[in-house]
Order: structure tokens, then sequence, then C-alpha cells
């Protein structure tokens, strides 16, 4: 095998694919990168059993084969590389990256012990990739990351004819996002429960003007989701398994419209860097205080002989006043994740979750494609 790629395509492709490797992978083979050269083109691909990520660039290719390399450490060397075009051979045992005057000997793995990888499911729709991508951002910053609770390091999608439904939680927020898509079927309708860093990875990777979305298989346990786009003269997909498990009933947390009595807006930038602020004095896990009157918001954390802060901002609240804590950090990730110059801010009660959207303006209709629900902390009196 022998070919002749561009160094930052190169790059860019085995750092996408060496991604999903596993730093500790069950057998020894997985850490491979399978390197497959055809006419025009190569092929990289990894696989550990529950992810496969497949990209196709073009190439100069003399000789066609395959080889099996370690994929982090193309990777590394891949990057460090100066900005000329790359040749890789293989001859034996060893595979040979040469650019400029750089030049590194790699040990080659056995290609027939490597798994195939699974096939693509057929296509369900398609949906444009930056809408996808930012959707994703939005709500993956909800999913829980312990481990002991596998199916909250989930995202939830929920397709219902044209409207796709991504939904996340770690039990302390919510984030629901709603947003189109062109599904092949119009009475389209299934549920998937799909790994979060994967799905926050796929959807950030494909750069193209589309994704396709195939999802085959939805039994628990046993389903499979694929995603593929276009690249700059290539293609990049993946799939991956779903997560076993009954995600929780979330919708029924989100405060309804008559039960609201307090309603905030406020200048989202403002808040963020006065919550930043103030967040400084709070210790590990303590909560930020929050008065909501008509004189805007008033923001205190600390307590006692310790260091103590406050600030107040103008804000426009309509309702009951109302005084909330919540842990600082998840406050500012839904803050970061709305993307509009005013949130919204919807009470209920000070002991009930509280609901974040985004609006344009302190006059204009809020944003309702995208909801963060946070629950409050218990405040000590």
């Amino acid at each position: 095998m022998k070919f002749r790629v561009e160094r930052d395509v190169l790059a860019e492709s085995v750092a996408w694919a060496a991604r999903s490797l596993p730093s500790r992978p069950s057998v020894p083979i997985l850490a491979g990168l399978l390197v497959e050269a055809e006419d025009g083109q190569i092929t990289l691909s990894g696989f550990d059993y529950e992810t496969s990520v497949r990209v196709t660039v073009p190439a100069q290719v003399a000789d066609t084969g395959r080889c099996l390399i370690s994929g982090r450490l193309v990777a590394d060397i891949s990057k460090s590389l100066p900005d000329q075009p790359v040749d890789l051979s293989v001859d034996g045992a060893k595979a040979q990256m040469t650019c400029g005057s750089s030049r590194f000997t790699l040990q080659t793995l056995p290609t027939d012990e490597y798994p195939a990888l699974p096939d693509m499911p057929a296509a369900s729709g398609t949906v444009r990739s930056d809408v996808f991508a930012h959707a994703v951002a939005q709500v993956v910053t909800a999913a829980g990351r312990e481990d002991t609770l596998p199916v909250l390091t989930g995202v939830r999608v929920e397709i219902e004819g044209s409207t796709i439904s991504l939904l996340a939680t770690d039990r302390y927020r919510l984030a629901v996002r709603e947003l189109q898509w062109n599904p092949l079927s119009p009475d389209a309708s299934a549920a998937a429960l799909i790994p979060a860093r994967v799905l926050a990875e796929t959807a950030k990777a494909m750069t193209g003007t589309e994704i396709t979305i195939s999802l085959a298989g939805t039994g628990t346990g046993e389903g499979l989701v694929g995603f593929e786009g276009q690249v700059a003269g290539g293609s990049r997909r993946a799939t991956t398994r779903l997560l076993d498990g009954e995600f929780p009933k979330v919708r029924q947390i989100i405060p309804t419209d008559a039960a609201i009595a307090t309603r905030v807006r406020v200048d989202t930038a403002v808040l963020v860097e006065a919550v930043k602020r103030v967040a400084l004095v709070a210790e590990r896990n303590a909560p930020v205080r929050l008065t909501f009157s008509e004189d805007g918001v008033t923001l205190d954390a600390g307590s006692g002989d310790e260091a103590q802060a406050s600030e107040s901002i103008e804000a426009q609240v309509t309702g009951e006043p109302v005084t909330v804590g919540f842990n600082p950090t998840y406050l500012l990730d839904g803050l970061g994740a709305i993307g509009t110059p005013v949130a919204h801010l919807a009470f209920t009660q000070a002991t009930k979750p509280a609901e974040l959207t985004g609006a344009k303006d302190y006059e204009g209709e809020t944003l309702s494609e995208f909801r963060y629900v946070l629950m409050p902390v218990r405040l000590n009196n």
C-alpha cells in the first residue's frame, strides 16, 4: 500500500477517527486505526464494538491495500507534521510516514484480527448539519457523567413526523430542544437513547450541509443509530449502539404557563458575569442566592464568618417576588446554552423547578425550541 494525502486532510481525519478509540481497549487490536487505500481515496476506520467511525478522503493512491496502525500515535504524529503532503507506505509489518524531512516508521497490527464494522442502518431522514450540531451542543450540557447511572449519560431522541426532540438530564437539570428535519416517511415515529459523548462528537464532526440519520432495531439494548455526512472532498459516518434502560419521564417537571407566578427578563451577558463574580466566594457545591423583585435581581453568596459577595443588576421582573438558590455551574451552563441576548426565567415557587429560555429582546416572544429546567438548591435561613 502506498499513497499521498494532504497533511491538513490527514490530520483532521485521523484526529476525529482516533478520538473514538478506547484509551484502555479490552483487546489490543481495538487501539488500531484501519487504513484502506483505493483508487483516488483512503478510508480510516475505528471500532470498539460499541461505536464505529469511518472517514473517506481524497488521496493519490499508488498502490491499493490496507493496514492497521496505532490510532492515537498516528493522530499525534499527523498534527505535528509540517505543512507538506504526507506519504504513507507499507512494507510487511512496517508502515512508513514521510512528510518533508520528517520520517516515522511504525509497527503495524494484524488486519485479519480486526472486527468487521457494522453496516449502516437504512436512512431515516436528513437534517441540516449546523442546526443539528447546535441543538446537540445545547442539550448535552445537561447529560449525566456518572457511569453508575448509564441511562442518564445519554440523550433521548424522539422523532414524530418532521420534528425531532432532544432531551437530557442528570437529575439536577433538564435540557429539551426541538428542531425540524426531513424524514423519509412523513409519519415517522421513533425513540432512541444515544450516548451523549458520541452524539456530541459526531454532530460536531459532520461539517457538510446535511446529516443523514439512520435508526434501526430500536428494541431495548439492541438498537443501532447511524450518522453520515459529507466533508471537504469526502464523507464521514459513525454508528453507535443505543443505551439500555428507560429514560425518566422528565417532561412533567417543565413548568406550565398557568402555574408560573414570576417571570424575569435579564441581559444574559450581564447575568453571566454577575454569577461568575459572586460565585467566587461560594464553597464547593454551595448555591448562589438570587432575589428577584421589582428593583431587579440581587445575587448573594457566602455566609457567616466566611467570605461573602453581593451584586445587584437590572432586570424586568413580572409577578411575585421570589428568592431562589441555584448551583452556579448549572446556572452558567444554561445561560451559555440559550445563545440569546436576553434570558427569560420562569418560576412557579422558590422550591420548584425553574425554566430558563431565551429571547431576542425584552419585548419579543420567548424562543421555546430550547428549554433548560433547573432544580433549585435549598437555602439555609
